[in-house]
């Protein structure tokens, strides 16, 4: 399974204007942050997770020109507002584009999108198909897939495991039972804002006890705020087995 990292920014992340920070202002590219997406190559099927602002973007970026699914992990625009973009793989694979979301997400893609669902529909807009799942097991063109609920604030939020590999976003919370889904993972990829606490997102070193406790192999750290500190830095402060994942970063699980 190769693992491309799109995006490992949010909204708070850089550039960010008029901010003349030195995270900032860094000429390091891997300072340089796109809102957090990954893409995932697996048994001859490419999948997305999230299509935030930056989706375009990072497919042009990547070359991208085949996509089989999107996952989507909650209905935050930072997560959602780059779907009217898979109108171009509707083009290529002469096809609609399968997207697995809980019934609470695709109620909010519907209501933000609703031109995409409605019966009578302007040639051309994206088509897709929409596969409601829940915290169960699930199929993605016989890939398993198994849902991780986890906390924002106090919104669920899935995250995702495929094989030994787990992508976590947008969470500060995790309970046992879900933490059992992912304890002694070989890699997982989990959020930290910034170093001060946050009411919704995890900071880093409640990031580094979590990874501790479950007992992964690798970490990489995303969702990364401008507030974190620069990859150079940060990087330093980090035990042996956990990174700080870039834009661009690819992984071969």
């Amino acid at each position: 399974m190769k693992i491309t990292f799109l995006g490992t920014g949010t909204s708070q992340g850089v550039p960010v204007i008029g901010c003349k920070c030195k995270v900032c202002a860094s000429a390091n590219l891997k300072d340089k942050r796109l809102r957090t997406s990954i893409f995932i190559e697996e048994k001859g099927k490419n999948i997305v997770i999230d299509t935030g602002p930056d989706f375009r973007q990072q497919m042009l970026r990547e070359n991208i020109d085949k996509l089989d699914a999107v996952l989507f992990t909650h209905e935050h625009m930072d997560h959602i507002a780059g779907l009217d973009d898979i109108r171009a793989f509707n083009f290529l694979s002469k096809k609609p584009l399968d997207v697995y979301a809980s019934e609470r997400v695709a109620a909010e893609l519907k209501r933000h999108y609703y031109y995409i669902f409605k019966n009578s529909k302007y040639p051309g807009v994206p088509q897709v198909n929409v596969h409601l799942i829940r915290n169960q097991l699930f199929d993605v063109n016989g890939i398993d897939i198994m849902p991780i609920e986890v906390m924002h604030f106090m919104l669920p939020v899935f995250g995702f495991k495929i094989n030994d590999f787990v992508y976590i976003t947008d969470a500060n919370k995790i309970k046992d039972k879900e933490k059992l889904k992912i304890k002694n993972s070989k890699i997982l990829v989990i959020n930290a804002l910034r170093k001060e606490k946050h009411i919704s997102h995890f900071a880093l070193n409640e990031a580094l006890n979590l990874i501790k406790d479950l007992n992964v192999e690798q970490a990489y750290i995303t969702h990364v705020s401008h507030e974190l500190g620069r990859y150079d830095d940060i990087t330093k402060e980090l035990p042996n087995n956990v990174f700080l994942a870039y834009d661009g970063l690819i992984l071969n699980v």
